[in-house]
């Protein structure tokens, strides 16, 4: 942070220092005059410090005081004026550095002429010393020159973040046929044989063992985690995104699985960035998944409070889990929790003291961004 800022200071310090020292080693008037030139041969080159942060406001400095001590009697290059085209030129001010180069070479005359000389050719002669064409075009090219080599940089970094995207979603899709192929037919085959069996056993009345029941819900398991897994991979972000707006949509398809859902929003919503909206989406959805299949709950409530700093949700059900029986995480809350470590938020999911479990999160939200 602070080598480039010292890097700037270096050489508007060091344009300061030599435009000085030539100013010096010249005849230059005495006087309130002498003292004006000197001040605005270092003004304009300290101004130099802020080229980066202030190209064009840089250029009209610099510009204004070169005319000034031209016409103070300064017969001395206008050097900080070309670092200043460099400057404004590399940031894309290409207009304004070409009216403002312009407009000097129309000046530098008149500033010669108010100096004292009477001699309009002496007058023109001193004003293309002081800023010399060649120098100019070549100062306002060199900026242009790096400016593009900067964009096509950029451009190529962009290209292969894009390509390496591109590939990571490729590499997830093969992997999704993959496992499909290779797992989910297997397991359907467990699945499907271990609950023919059990359904052969009752109806014959026999005592179903405990290995054929804990096979039959490994595979449901099994099943739904193996599903759950698809989709993540599958998920390349060319879905329609999914935020707030779609919550409503997932408590109301709660509500027709018969769990008694109510939303609450609290606070006043505001702008949230899209991948903050898309994991309170996930989370709900997961959520209200669990407590459908898991919970044996009747009811659900999810609240979502939104704070000026963070956006907050809630999920609480009414299911079965006590503090003394807590549900070993699966797949859906180890997802949530990366989710939302991945955006610098928090997140608690465990059962509550009166029964039932809670999920509870915490997300940031960078209003500056």
């Amino acid at each position: 942070m602070f080598r480039p800022a010292i890097r700037e200071w270096t050489i508007a310090v060091g344009v300061a220092a030599t435009l000085l020292v030539t100013g010096l080693s010249e005849q230059h008037p005495a006087g309130d005059y002498g003292l004006v030139g000197y001040a605005l041969l270092a003004g304009g080159s300290l101004a130099l410090a802020a080229r980066r942060r202030a190209p064009v406001p840089v250029l009209a400095v610099t510009g204004l005081c070169a005319v000034g001590y031209q016409a103070a009697g300064f017969d001395v290059p206008a050097v900080a004026y070309l670092f200043a085209v460099y400057a404004a030129v590399r940031a894309g001010h290409r207009t304004a550095t070409v009216a403002a180069s312009v407009i000097m070479l129309a000046v530098l005359p008149l500033a010669a002429l108010a100096s004292g000389l009477h001699d309009t050719g002496e007058a023109f002669a001193q004003a293309r010393g002081a800023l010399e064409l060649a120098w100019l075009v070549a100062a306002g090219a060199a900026g242009e020159a790096l400016r593009q080599a900067e964009r096509r940089a950029d451009e190529a970094e962009r290209t292969r973040e894009e390509t390496a995207r591109r590939r990571a979603d490729e590499e997830r899709l093969r992997i999704a046929r993959e496992l499909h192929d290779s797992l989910t037919h297997q397991i359907s085959v467990i699945k499907v044989q271990a609950e023919v069996a059990v359904h052969v056993a009752r109806r014959r009345g026999e005592e179903v063992p405990q290995a054929l029941l804990a096979i039959q819900e490994a595979g449901r398991e099994a099943s739904r985690e193996l599903r759950a897994t698809l989709e993540a991979l599958r998920d390349d972000d060319t879905a329609p995104p999914r935020g707030l707006d779609h919550v409503p949509e997932l408590v109301e398809r709660a509500r027709t699985l018969g769990l008694d859902t109510t939303l609450t929003i609290g606070g006043q919503p505001h702008d949230v960035p899209a991948a903050v909206e898309r994991t309170v989406y996930r989370i709900i959805q997961e959520s209200l998944t669990n407590i459908a299949r898991h919970a044996h709950a009747a009811t659900a409530s999810v609240r979502i409070d939104c704070r000026p700093d963070a956006l907050a949700i809630r999920i609480d059900d009414d299911g079965k889990a006590t503090p003394d029986a807590a549900p070993t995480p699966g797949v859906g809350l180890l997802g949530m929790r990366e989710r939302v470590t991945a955006l610098g938020g928090r997140l608690r999911a465990e059962p509550r003291s009166e029964g039932g479990f809670t999920v509870q999160a915490e997300l940031p939200v960078d209003q500056t961004s």
